[in-house]
């Protein structure tokens, strides 16, 4: 005995356009200026050490440490940019 089941047409699979393309692009926008704003505060915390300011608000613990603060930015820069170039990945393909 052979017993057939036979779905029904379900949707079509198509690649469709990303959804999320403006708000990657808004978190990108806002995550440069985050990046800068961090770096500055690793090169106060730089100019700290070397005595050219006068102190930093930080003395003790991770966040004491310059090369956390620009490494921060490094990351969040990278951040930005894979947002944006995830964000604009359809206007290649789509011209």
């Amino acid at each position: 005995m052979v017993v057939r089941i036979r779905f029904g047409k379900g949707p079509s699979i198509g690649r469709q356009r990303r959804k999320n393309r403006r708000i990657a692009l808004a978190a990108a926008g806002l995550l440069t200026p985050a990046a800068l704003l961090v770096a500055l505060v690793g090169v106060w915390r730089l100019t700290a050490d070397l005595g050219f300011t006068a102190g930093f608000v930080i003395a003790s613990g991770l966040f004491s440490h310059w090369q956390i603060w620009v490494a921060t930015a490094v990351l969040l820069e990278v951040c930005a940019r894979v947002l944006v170039r995830y964000a604009r990945s359809d206007d290649v393909t789509a011209s």
